[in-house]
């Protein structure tokens, strides 16, 4: 049996309305996911075809970006603990990836990319704890799991219009990746603006006699069922790697340029529309037999992609991956919420990422080294073999005494 601890056993909940806030939070998140993924689902293609970067360098580029952005959430989401606001760090994030996107259209060489993707993917690290912290603390408990998955299914369309977005204006202007690049400053800066106008947050101020969050006593009030969760959710990035690698999998099938975006588009319109409904599902069933369901849908996007040769294969793969995603990624940021203290969930998140961040970097890296060594097909069954064994680890854990298996 598939055990967890944690603070938010699932139970049976009135019906309880979804706050204005979440709404709002949701749609910045897709504003600046369009704004992103109009660039991101045509990078690999850039660097690799314009720019002349190996795939290794594409792998090192995206794993280096990702986890930044992970691992600066620990010290944003401490601080906004520690501060008792959060929405002004949410702004400067989101400020700081709205103010990079020209630099991709204005970049003549690697470098100027890596570290435009650098300053972005920061941004990201300094928003997203204290973003899915005041989601926490403006949503009633009992619909957590539902506020969560609002909001990844919102962000996750965003995930999707961009890449459609792309092909269109690549299609309409011959392969112009420069011009897609100046299109997407635009929701990118409306996501700043709604945020501006749209939040309030609410009133909780720093408390009298604050501490660090990240000091020894502090820590401490963050027990074993939320490390339970952290270490978790490492485990679950390191078998899964950069998104960038369906996409380089979809040119290797000879897909013509201007159509690779839709492989994006299919992984998260299934992402987004999955999300929201096993989030929801999240609130009243077992969390364990929820995540090891996703991790079995991990193996098989896996398997299907490494025998892909064509677009069925390539989609089917493809719409595997997106399920995935949407069975476990609200699921576990509700998670953390449950298992951590209200006053420390910035850190909570921010801890949680950290530990994700130097997993997604070890994971994107071996994929990469694994794609030119020995090939693409290896790179998907070697994630399949890691979803697996993690899939073995969760079923031998027992469930923990005096705790209802969630």
């Amino acid at each position: 049996m598939i055990g967890i601890g944690s603070r938010d056993s699932p139970k049976a909940v009135g019906p309880v309305s979804m706050p204005a806030g979440v709404w709002i939070l949701g749609l910045v998140s897709m504003l600046m996911d369009i704004s992103s993924e109009m660039i991101h689902s045509l990078l690999p293609l850039f660097l690799v075809g314009t720019l002349g970067v190996s795939v290794l360098g594409v792998g090192i580029i995206e794993g280096l970006a990702e986890s930044t952005a992970l691992i600066s959430k620990v010290f944003s989401g401490a601080l906004s603990d520690y501060l008792g606001k959060r929405k002004g760090l949410a702004v400067l994030g989101y400020a700081m990836g709205a103010l990079t996107k020209p630099v991709f259209a204005l970049a003549n060489g690697a470098g100027a990319v890596v570290a435009a993707r650098f300053i972005d993917r920061v941004g990201k690290g300094i928003r997203g704890a204290p973003r899915d912290a005041l989601l926490a603390d403006i949503t009633p408990p009992g619909i957590h799991g539902a506020a969560f998955g609002l909001r990844q299914s919102l962000d996750t369309v965003g995930a999707f219009a961009g890449p459609l977005l792309a092909t269109g204006l690549m299609l309409v202007w011959a392969n112009n990746f420069r011009a897609v690049f100046w299109v997407a400053v635009i929701p990118g800066a409306l996501a700043v603006l709604l945020l501006v106008v749209g939040i309030r947050e609410p009133e909780k101020g720093r408390a009298r006699g604050a501490v660090n969050p990240v000091r020894r006593e502090a820590l401490a009030r963050l027990d074993r069922g939320y490390w339970w969760v952290v270490g978790l959710g490492a485990v679950f990035t390191l078998a899964r790697f950069s998104e960038a690698f369906l996409v380089l999998r979809a040119s290797q099938l000879e897909v013509p340029i201007a159509w690779v975006p839709l492989v994006m588009v299919a992984m998260n319109l299934v992402y987004a529309i999955s999300s929201y409904p096993f989030g929801k599902l999240s609130d009243t069933v077992d969390h364990g037999r929820l995540l090891g369901a996703g991790l079995v849908v991990l193996i098989a996007a896996d398997l299907v992609l490494a025998c892909a040769s064509s677009w069925i294969g390539l989609g089917i793969g493809v719409a595997l991956w997106g399920m995935h995603m949407g069975m476990t990624q609200g699921l576990l940021a509700a998670m953390v919420a449950g298992a951590a203290p209200e006053d420390l969930r910035g850190t909570a998140y921010g801890f949680f990422n950290l530990l994700s961040g130097l997993a997604l970097l070890a994971s994107s890296v071996t994929a990469g080294v694994l794609w030119d060594t020995m090939g693409s097909a290896f790179t998907f069954y070697a994630g399949a073999g890691f979803a697996a064994l993690t899939l073995l680890g969760m079923a031998l854990r027992p469930s923990p005494k005096g705790h209802r298996a969630a």
